[in-house]
């Protein structure tokens, strides 16, 4: 008995490890077409709940995972993409995007359904070229063909790993007296399906083995749906535990996926038995067969379909209805995750890839632009530092500047150490051309920021060596250091909005003409600098601390034109890529003819 307990376990085991393998080769091969264009979605869902429903339904149906959806929501709140309310209205779009896998798994990856589709979906992605191609799309296609092939064949082996109930009596006996209380069996039901959700991490699977074993008779229909409310609960704790190392916001973000599954639940208890008669009738309708058939091996056909269009009318219905309580889920929310009066500013905390759950390139791209934008927001930060070093008016103020620009320089290094990590990482995949300039041209950048952040470092300590060895400027020398140091705030300006935008739209003519006006300066300043020196304005210790600070100014603006640089390179090679494929096309389209 425990021998036959112990294979077939194993059995299941590896049954669920082709679906889900299948699952992620489906999502990745998706996630490369469109992977790009998952921000610019998100990011419209801004305007109104309706936008951001859509934009949550179609990214989910695109990458068949809410739980990146979710994932990619928390995120750009903690990054400040999306507000409260556009997340909340995006993540409830999620919920709607997610019904697609059960029609799915229903409509072809049960019975002798999976074994039908499967074997010739693998035979198209490898007789056709798509694998072998050099363009990167239909490669991405053949990997999504290969995902569900893999998807339908690891359904068809869980429906041959579930064991026939009636040679473990016990078992049966347990599930039958669970199902035996009535209303309290739907809650038990409902806490057994969030549970084993939180374990297994992908609702997709449970909604898999939920469907499974209804089409084997293990368990009836108001069970089933029991389970599958309970899913859309427990699928909530990947969020949450993405916003765990995020800002206030993230965590509200992804405590309102929780509240809002929640209170739908609530919602649809409130009219369980109605509704089940009204599937039941529906079902009648339309196939002739009821999920309450008093014939098991009839009613075990009839209910996956039922509970895929009740899976379908939950999300959907419990979206329409909840959102206009988006105000109200909101209040719940904010009293559950407090907003402190300054979230961590000075620690160090990567707000978009620290999750770790975006790992196909694509969409990694992505996450290490918002990244890198937020490396940008720092040291432009940290700039705004350096001017109080000028006018601090004790010791005490002082120090306490140079000790936040010592703190900012480390948290550079570490940020530079993170991305350049995760970048490295996201380029060992399969990727085009344009997403390898693309990392390539980030590694330049974040090169570039924390030598930037070094730059201000250096900055500090000369005017730190300065205090300590009393060397004092007059008001022109003042005057002209302050004007440099405005000229460097407007070049880094205009690199953080290039940085903030999308890359082929990058302002390079104003990047250059800040440049132009930093050395400009700077060679103004440097005759400025001679002169006085023969003329004995001032002594060589004051002169060479005076023409330390406007050289390292000048510096500093080699780094920030740099920045924008990289980000042109990256801008042509897409244009590149374009200009490539357009010819292509033409090219099949003049051998056509």
């Amino acid at each position: 008995m425990v021998w036959s307990l112990l294979v077939i376990l194993i059995n299941f085991a590896g049954a669920l490890a082709i679906f889900l393998f299948g699952m992620k080769l489906m999502s990745e091969g998706l996630q490369k077409i469109a992977g790009s264009k998952m921000r610019t979605v998100l990011a419209s869902a801004t305007s109104n709940p309706l936008k951001g429903i859509l934009a949550g339904t179609v990214v989910t149906t695109a990458i068949q995972s809410s739980s990146a959806t979710t994932v990619m929501v928390v995120s750009f709140v903690n990054a400040g993409l999306l507000s409260l309310a556009g997340a909340i209205a995006v993540i409830m779009g999620a919920n709607i995007g997610t019904t697609v896998t059960a029609w799915i798994i229903t409509l072809f990856g049960l019975g002798e359904a999976s074994g039908a589709f499967s074997f010739p979906l693998l035979a198209m992605a490898v007789s056709l070229p798509f694998m072998f191609s050099k363009r990167d799309k239909l490669k991405s296609i053949g990997e999504f063909i290969i995902g569900l092939a893999l998807l339908l064949i690891g359904m068809e082996f869980l429906q041959g790993a579930m064991p026939n109930l009636e040679e473990y009596p016990r078992f049966l006996e347990a599930l039958g007296q669970l199902s035996g209380y009535g209303f309290w069996s739907i809650l038990i039901f409902i806490l057994i399906g969030a549970a084993l959700t939180c374990v297994v991490q992908a609702s997709a699977a449970m909604m898999a083995i939920t469907l499974v074993m209804c089409y084997k008779g293990w368990i009836g229909f108001d069970v089933a749906v029991a389970l599958v409310m309970g899913q859309n609960i427990g699928t909530t704790i990947t969020a949450n535990l993405a916003a765990m190392v995020a800002n206030s916001t993230a965590k509200k973000a992804a405590r309102a996926h929780f509240v809002f599954n929640v209170l739908a639940v609530v919602l649809f208890l409130l009219c369980f038995r109605p509704l089940m008669q009204f599937i039941a009738h529906l079902m009648l309708s339309l196939k002739g067969i009821s999920p309450y058939d008093p014939d098991s091996a009839r009613a075990s056909q009839a209910i996956p379909l039922a509970l895929s269009i009740f899976h379908t009318f939950f999300n959907v219905v419990g979206t329409l209805v909840m959102v206009w309580f988006i105000p109200q889920i909101i209040a719940i929310v904010n009293r559950m995750v407090k907003t402190t009066a300054e979230e961590g500013e000075d620690e160090f905390r990567l707000k978009y890839i620290a999750g770790g759950y975006m790992n196909t390139s694509e969409i990694g791209i992505e996450a290490a632009k918002q990244e890198i934008e937020t490396f940008s927001e720092r040291v432009l930060r940290m700039y705004t530092f350096l001017p109080g070093l000028r006018t601090a008016t004790s010791e005490e103020e002082f120090s306490n500047i140079v000790k936040r620009i010592e703190k900012y320089e480390a948290i550079t290094d570490r940020m530079e150490l993170e991305i350049t990590r995760y970048l490295t990482k996201i380029s060992e995949g399969d990727h085009s051309r344009y997403a390898s300039q693309r990392i390539s041209s980030m590694l330049r950048i974040i090169d570039n920021l924390e030598s930037i952040g070094d730059a201000i470092y250096q900055l500090a300590m000369i005017r730190k060596n300065k205090r300590d060895t009393a060397v004092h400027f007059d008001q022109t020398l003042n005057e002209r250091l302050a004007h440099m140091n405005d000229l460097v705030q407007r070049s880094l300006e205009v690199m953080d909005a290039n940085l903030h935008g999308h890359y082929h739209l990058i302002n390079l003519d104003a990047a250059y003409d800040a440049e132009k006006a930093i050395n400009a300066y700077r060679d103004e300043l440097r005759q400025k600098h001679l002169n006085d020196l023969r003329e004995g304005v001032y002594d060589y210790s004051i002169g060479s601390v005076y023409s330390g600070l406007y050289s390292l100014y000048e510096k500093l603006g080699d780094y920030v034109i740099n920045v924008s640089e990289a980000i042109d390179s990256s801008r042509k090679e897409a244009a590149t890529e374009e200009e490539e494929r357009l010819q292509k096309e033409h090219d099949i389209t003049a051998d056509a003819r």
